[in-house]
């Protein structure tokens, strides 16, 4: 779901006031930061002046806003978009997807995911099997939401033994991604994330234990741990609004008995649902 159907009716000023607000910026910083006159962007917020396609753009690059959000104000101020949005699935990004099945191969046995801007699947490597035994196929089928599928209850979340740990981790990445894009779609996800059992709530200030580097995800397996750490992998300079909104995210072994599971054994992992070139591993 886009947030472009609910704002672009409001006024250009009002949204950019909302940007501003939840950037915790003054008239005067933004401003000075966007090269323009504090009087001028106080007569565009209070609908006295019609800014120009290119101050609607440069606010929008000082107020840190995703590209999908950099068109709703271009169209809220009556200007068309300048990002294209093109489905994942359509020939103009064949380049992309294999972009990504490229990365993702190139990380097996390891496993990892591409998602989209919803948490939604687009595709996952032959690695991900391990992470996703025994969770239910209904989670697992298109579209499926990663983060949901982690953290149910008859998803990856009882095979977690540090379950509140890592809902914590996911939840305030979550969190922050709703502040940034005010995406009422994730803020429904996160509310409903939130009402999940099994781990309480996520710390409004991740306080780092000692000697600790990253949080992993430590997952039960037999009568073993297996330990990860991750990192999230996105394209560096996309000017299309779902290249921007895609990232990957790659797990690796954080012990050695790990890493040998993983190049010991296939399976089964999501069915991609987004259409994104994606393959049920």
């Amino acid at each position: 779901m886009t947030t472009t159907g609910r704002q672009h009716r409001r006024p250009v000023g009002e949204l950019l006031r909302r940007w501003r607000d939840r950037r915790r910026l003054s008239q005067l910083e933004l401003a000075l930061e966007s090269g323009i006159s504090a009087r001028h962007l106080s007569f565009v917020e209070n609908g006295r002046s019609a800014p120009s396609r290119e101050t609607v753009l440069r606010l929008a690059e000082e107020l840190d806003l995703p590209l999908r959000e950099r068109n709703d104000l271009l169209l809220a101020a009556g200007y068309a978009p300048v990002y294209s949005e093109a489905s994942l699935d359509s020939p103009e990004m064949a380049s992309v997807r294999a972009a990504v099945r490229q990365v993702l191969r190139g990380h097996e046995p390891y496993p990892a995911v591409a998602v989209d801007r919803g948490w939604n699947l687009v595709d996952a490597n032959s690695g991900v099997a391990l992470l996703t035994e025994g969770v239910a196929e209904e989670l697992l089928a298109p579209p499926a939401n990663v983060l949901r599928a982690s953290l149910h209850p008859d998803g990856m979340a009882p095979r977690i033994s540090n379950v509140g740990e890592w809902r914590a981790h996911l939840l305030g990445r979550l969190r922050r991604q709703v502040a940034l894009t005010a995406d009422p779609a994730l803020s429904r996800l996160l509310t409903e994330l939130r009402a999940y059992p099994g781990g309480g709530s996520e710390p409004e200030v991740e306080v780092p234990g000692p000697g600790d580097i990253v949080v992993p995800l430590r997952l039960r397996d037999g009568g073993r741990e297996l330990s990860f750490f991750s990192t999230v992998t996105t394209f560096g300079t996309p000017l299309d609004v779902t290249v921007s909104e895609l990232a990957i995210e790659s797990f690796f072994p954080a012990d050695p008995e790990t890493a040998s599971v993983l190049r010991e054994r296939p399976g089964r992992g999501f069915a991609s649902g987004t259409g994104g070139g994606g393959r049920r591993p």
